[in-house]
């Protein structure tokens, strides 16, 4: 006796799972198709990404040179308080001659060496060494840029002053204005630049030692802008300007 085979769905429902389609059972070559298509777009992303950031970078360069004074400034401003940013004896000669013409009421040399006294610098200029006991303050804190405008910040308050004369080289100073301009926003900063004959007399890319000054204070002043845009101003940067940043 024969018996008749049970052609209908197997128990519980369940149907064949090899007449199903299954996403497990795709084939491989599918699976790493996508995968690689995903893995080239992000490569893409990064790669225009950083071309971008590349442009803006080169863009930025080229209006950082703009920016960079290119002759020294008429020595016939004013204003009710004189900075100098120290990295140079030139920058110290320049802003003491305009505290003797009357340029200024005081004048704040900051970023001096803890070892340096005032008579010391009052050898640079002999001829005003009376200014050093009446109408120059000194900096000993300051270890760089960020520390130069936290001091100026603190000693413009206490004077009271609303306007400044800031003396540093030509380079740095677009950094020394950002720097001030976020710690003293309501203060009007006269530049007064400091060339060398090097700068006077030839291009800044004709010289090795120059260009590497000129393109390490533009990354500088580009870290500076990036910082202060995270970082508010106020005096609990100082301990930033001690902890975290090289001198410069």
């Amino acid at each position: 006796m024969m018996v008749a085979r049970n052609e209908g769905p197997m128990p519980g429902g369940a149907e064949n799972s090899a007449d199903q389609p299954n996403e497990s059972n795709a084939p491989v070559p599918m699976r790493r198709g996508a995968l690689d298509r995903a893995v080239a777009l992000v490569h893409r992303g990064i790669l225009l990404s950083a071309l971008l950031a590349a442009l803006a970078l080169a863009l930025g360069f080229v209006w950082f040179l703009h920016r960079v004074p290119t002759a020294e400034t008429p020595a016939d401003r004013t204003a009710e308080g004189i900075v100098v940013l120290t990295g140079g004896a030139l920058r110290i000669n320049d802003a003491v001659e305009l505290l003797a013409a009357g340029r200024g009421q005081r004048l704040l040399i900051t970023g001096v060496n803890p070892t340096t006294h005032s008579s010391e610098l009052a050898r640079l200029t002999p001829r005003y060494r009376a200014l050093f006991g009446c109408c120059i303050d000194l900096d000993h804190s300051a270890q760089n840029t960020i520390g130069n405008a936290l001091e100026t910040r603190r000693w413009t308050r206490a004077k009271g002053f609303h306007s400044l004369l800031v003396v540093t080289s030509a380079y740095h100073m677009p950094r020394a204005i950002a720097e001030l301009s976020h710690e003293l926003p309501d203060v009007a900063l006269i530049e007064f630049p400091v060339l060398t004959e090097r700068q006077r007399s030839e291009p800044w890319w004709s010289n090795g030692a120059t260009t590497r000054l000129v393109i390490s204070e533009y990354l500088k002043f580009v870290a500076a802008v990036v910082r202060m845009h995270v970082l508010p101003a106020h005096d609990a940067g100082s301990e930033i300007a001690r902890r975290c940043c090289a001198p410069g």
